[in-house]
């Protein structure tokens, strides 16, 4: 998939644990770690905004897209 969930690159430079991300936004620690492992099929607009606010960050520091080789990505 050509979109790229950063989610762990965002808790390291935060130096927040997945857990306690998981209790500032009131996700499961389950949810979150198959958003981290980017087996998510999607991300609620509402699931995003608490997460960039509770990391104080922008979308684009926890979603990138990376062009399918193929190019049909």
């Amino acid at each position: 998939m050509p979109i790229i969930v950063n989610l762990d690159v965002m808790l390291a430079k935060r130096k927040i644990s997945l857990t306690e991300l998981s209790e500032m936004v009131n996700i499961t620690t389950v949810n979150l770690s198959i958003l981290k492992n980017n087996k998510a099929k999607a991300i609620r607009f509402s699931t995003l905004d608490a997460i960039c606010k509770a990391l104080s960050c922008q979308p684009g520091d926890i979603l990138e897209y990376i062009e399918d080789e193929s190019g049909t990505g």
